[in-house]
C-alpha cells in the first residue's frame, strides 16, 4: 500500500504538467511601409524613377513600426535582373528604418525592380507586398566616332535624303508614305523629298543629271498618270497605277493641304532648273501646267471666305474641314493668292486662315512672346511644312513677324522640355522636341499640351534656323549618346520614348523632308531663296500684305 501510495506521488507532478496549456508563441506587430525613396527621391510602389547611377543605388525604407534588422528573411527582400540579395544594410539606428545600398555595378539604361514580399520579415509582419522600380542612365558614351559639325550636317543630310533615292516608288519616283508603306505614296511627303533633290546636287550626294531624270519621271507621272480633282491631289497614291487611295473613310478626293507642300515642292525645283537645257527648260513648263491647274479658289466650297482642305467625287463636301490658322496651312493661302489661273482674294486669307485677328495669341511662356496660335506653340512641324520654301526671315503681315513666330514657337518647346514638368526620363536642354509622329502603339501631334514623353529628331533638326544652339546639342545627343538605336540606313528613325525604352524602327516622308532641306536652308538658305523667287509667289505675298 506504501508503494502504490509512493509511485501516485511521483506521478503527480506529469499529471500536472500534462495538465497546463503549451505557451501561446508571441505575435509579431503588423506593419506597412510608409515611405521609400531610392537615391533620395521618393518613389511609391508600382512606381519608377528615372536616371539613376549604375554605380551608387541607395533605397531607404521607413516602415510604420520598429523592425529588427537581425531578423532579416533575405528570401523577402530583392532585386531584379541578376541583383537578387547583393545589397549591404546599413546599421543606421532609426528603428523604422532600413538602409539598403546595392553592391553590384549596375547596367546602363536598365529597369530594376526591389521587391519586398509580405509576411513574417525584420521581426514583424508586413501585411502586404511592395515594389519600387528604377531605370539607370543612359551611356554617355559616344556610339559613333566624333566628327565636326558641319560633317555630322552632311552625314545627316545624305543618309535622310537617301529615303526620298534609295526608297522612293520605282515606278512614278514619288515618296512612299513611311518604311513598308509598299505601293502607298504620299503627296505631301513627296513635295518634301522634291526639295531634297537640289540640295542632294548642290552637296553632291547626286549629279545633276540624275536629279533631272529623276525629277523627270516625278513630273510626268503627276502630270499623266496621277488622279486631281479640280486640280488638286489626294493625300495618298498609288505609286504604280496613280491612283486615290483614301486616307480615310471619306478622303478619297482632293486634299488641299498636301497639295500645297507638293505645289511648294515643285515651284522650288522649278527655279532651280529654269535656266538649264532644253530637257530641263521642258521639265519646268510642264511643273508650270500642273501648279496653273489648281483650282484654288473652287475650294473656297461655293464661295465662301476660306478654303476647305478635303472635296470627294463620292463625298463632295462631307468632310467639311476649312484650312484654319495657327498651324501649317499658311502656305495653302500663300500659294492660293499666288495662282496665275485661280487665284484667292486677300479677305480669303483674313477672313479664313487669319480669322480676323483670331490666330493671335501674345501670351508669354518661359518669358517668351508667342504671336500666333495655341497656347506653347503646338506641334513643331507648324513653324516648318509651310516654311520649308516660304522664307521667315524678313517675312511678317499684319498677324505677325514670322521669325518672331517661328523662333518663339522652337524656343518655347526647347524650354517646356527643360523644365519637363511631367518628369518624363530624358528630356534636357540636350534631348527635346515634341511634334507630329509615330509613339508607342500609335501616332499622335506631341506638343507642350499633348506630350506622352516622345521626342522626335525631326522637331529639333528641321528647327536649326531657329535654334542653331540647342538643335546641335540635341543632335549630338541623337546621333553620339543614342547612336544606332535611332540612326540608321535612312538617317534618324523617327522618334523614340525613354520612358517605354521605345525606339521606332519607322522612317516617315513627311517627317525625313523637313531635316534635309531645314538643315540646308539653315546652311546656305538653298530652298528659301528658289522658292522666294517664284515671281508668281511674289504677286501673291505682296496681295496678301506681306512684306518679305
Amino acid at each position: 500500500m506504501m508503494k502504490l501510495r509512493l509511485f501516485s506521488l511521483l506521478l503527480l507532478p506529469l499529471f500536472i504538467a500534462s495538465c497546463k496549456q503549451e505557451p501561446e508563441p508571441l505575435s509579431l506587430t503588423n506593419t506597412y511601409i510608409e515611405t521609400v525613396s531610392i537615391n533620395g527621391n521618393a518613389v511609391y510602389t508600382g512606381g519608377n524613377i528615372y536616371n539613376v547611377p549604375v554605380d551608387s543605388v541607395v533605397f531607404q525604407i521607413n516602415f510604420s513600426s520598429a523592425i529588427d534588422k537581425t531578423k532579416i528573411d533575405p528570401s523577402k527582400i530583392f532585386i531584379s535582373n541578376g541583383i537578387d540579395t547583393a545589397f549591404m544594410i546599413s546599421n543606421d539606428i532609426v528603428s523604422k528604418q532600413l538602409t539598403l545600398k546595392i553592391r553590384n555595378t549596375l547596367n546602363y539604361y536598365t529597369t530594376y525592380t526591389l521587391y519586398l514580399a509580405e509576411g513574417e520579415n525584420l521581426g514583424v509582419k508586413l501585411i502586404d507586398s511592395y515594389n519600387f522600380s528604377f531605370v539607370t542612365q543612359l551611356d554617355t558614351t559616344p556610339k559613333f566616332p566624333i566628327i565636326s559639325n558641319e560633317s555630322l550636317l552632311t552625314l545627316v543630310q545624305r543618309k535622310t535624303f537617301a529615303y526620298f533615292w534609295d526608297y522612293a516608288h520605282p515606278v512614278s519616283g514619288l515618296a512612299r508614305e513611311r518604311l513598308g508603306s509598299g505601293e502607298t505614296v504620299t503627296s505631301g511627303g513627296s513635295g518634301f523629298g522634291i526639295m531634297t533633290i537640289p540640295v542632294a546636287i548642290e552637296r553632291g550626294f547626286i549629279s545633276r543629271q540624275q536629279g533631272y531624270e529623276r525629277m523627270n519621271v516625278i513630273v510626268n507621272f503627276l502630270n499623266t498618270q496621277a488622279d486631281r480633282f479640280h486640280g488638286a491631289f489626294p493625300h495618298w497614291l498609288n505609286g504604280t497605277t496613280g491612283k486615290v487611295q483614301p486616307f480615310s473613310a471619306k478622303d478619297n478626293g482632293a486634299d488641299l493641304v498636301e497639295t500645297a507642300f507638293l505645289i511648294q515642292g515643285l515651284l522650288s525645283v522649278q527655279q532651280y532648273f529654269k535656266n538649264g537645257n532644253s530637257a530641263e527648260k521642258a521639265l519646268c513648263d510642264t511643273i508650270q501646267k500642273i501648279w496653273k491647274e489648281v483650282e484654288w479658289n473652287w475650294f473656297q466650297q461655293n464661295g465662301q471666305q476660306k478654303l476647305y482642305w478635303h472635296w470627294s467625287p463620292t463625298y463632295n463636301w462631307d468632310m467639311n474641314m476649312p484650312v484654319t490658322g495657327w498651324n501649317e496651312g499658311l502656305i495653302v493661302y500663300v500659294l492660293a493668292a499666288s495662282s496665275p489661273t485661280y487665284p484667292i482674294t486677300k479677305s480669303v486669307y483674313d477672313n479664313g486662315f487669319a480669322r480676323n485677328g483670331a490666330i493671335k495669341n501674345s501670351k508669354t511662356f518661359y518669358g517668351i512672346s508667342l504671336p500666333l496660335g495655341e497656347d506653347y506653340g503646338g506641334p513643331m512641324f507648324f513653324a516648318h511644312y509651310s516654311f520649308l520654301g516660304l522664307n521667315p526671315t524678313h517675312l511678317s503681315d499684319t498677324y505677325a513677324n514670322y521669325w518672331t513666330q517661328n523662333t518663339a514657337h522652337a524656343q518655347i518647346n526647347y524650354n517646356y522640355c527643360v523644365a519637363n514638368p511631367k518628369k518624363n526620363f530624358g528630356y534636357s536642354a540636350d534631348c527635346w522636341g515634341l511634334t507630329a509622329s509615330d509613339i508607342p502603339n500609335g501616332y499622335t501631334a506631341s506638343s507642350p499640351n499633348n506630350d506622352g514623353g516622345t521626342i522626335a529628331p525631326t522637331a529639333v533638326l528641321a528647327s536649326f534656323p531657329y535654334t542653331p544652339e540647342e538643335s546641335m546639342r540635341a543632335l549630338h545627343f541623337f546621333y553620339y549618346t543614342l547612336g544606332d538605336k535611332m540612326f540608321g540606313e535612312y538617317g534618324f528613325k523617327d522618334a523614340f520614348n525613354l520612358n517605354k525604352h521605345w525606339f521606332a524602327d519607322s522612317y516617315l516622308a513627311i517627317d525625313q523632308g523637313p531635316i534635309v532641306v531645314m538643315i540646308e536652308n539653315y546652311r546656305t538658305g538653298l530652298l528659301w531663296n528658289l522658292f522666294m523667287q517664284n515671281p508668281n509667289v511674289q504677286a501673291g505675298l505682296a496681295k496678301l500684305g506681306f512684306n518679305y
